[in-house]
């Protein structure tokens, strides 16, 4: 009998507001494909992640990952600041 693993999602975004405690809004950036006119169209969904010691600031690039819901919006975590803002 096989067992099957699901694997957390995961996505690299942007901090766009740190003003809440121990709460970031992050926007992630997709291009996806139109199927009529065959044109690449931006999308940016804003996810609220949790951040633990209060470390990630605006403009910052991090990664954020599932986890279970932590309120009523809050369902990603911070793994990792990848690059601080300048």
């Amino acid at each position: 009998m096989a067992v099957m693993v699901k694997t957390k999602k995961e996505f690299v975004g942007v901090v766009k507001s740190d003003k809440m405690d121990k709460t970031i809004v992050v926007a992630v950036e997709t291009t996806t494909l139109h199927p009529l006119y065959k044109k690449y169209v931006r999308r940016i969904k804003k996810l609220k992640a949790h951040d633990q010691t209060n470390d990630a600031k605006i403009g910052d690039r991090v990664r954020v990952v599932e986890c279970r819901p932590i309120s009523k919006e809050k369902c990603w975590k911070l793994a990792e600041i990848i690059e601080r803002a300048k």
